[in-house]
């Protein structure tokens, strides 16, 4: 039971990272520009490049943090529980 608990864990974890990554890039492909056009005075094609580029690069970044996150955390719980009968033994 454990090892389908933490597989479908980990299955979910990688959809979500290539979700926030897909949502990152149809943001950027959203803003046709705008968003660049007004932080940096960027027109035309240069800014929907940019707009592309910038939210394509943070979704990236958002994914990494997010689902490393929860993987770190979820190992670390792992291993704690394969440790706790270590430490209730009395040798």
């Amino acid at each position: 039971m454990k090892f389908l608990i933490i597989n479908s864990f980990r299955i979910m974890v990688y959809v979500a990272y290539i979700a926030i990554i897909v949502g990152g890039i149809a943001l950027g492909l959203y803003q046709k520009g705008v968003f660049s056009n007004e932080m940096f005075g960027l027109t035309g094609g240069l800014s929907q490049v940019a707009d592309f580029v910038i939210f394509t690069a943070g979704g990236w970044i958002a994914a990494s943090l997010v689902c490393g996150l929860i993987v770190t955390l979820m190992d670390i719980r792992d291993d704690i529980n394969d440790r706790l009968p270590d430490a209730r033994r009395d040798d």
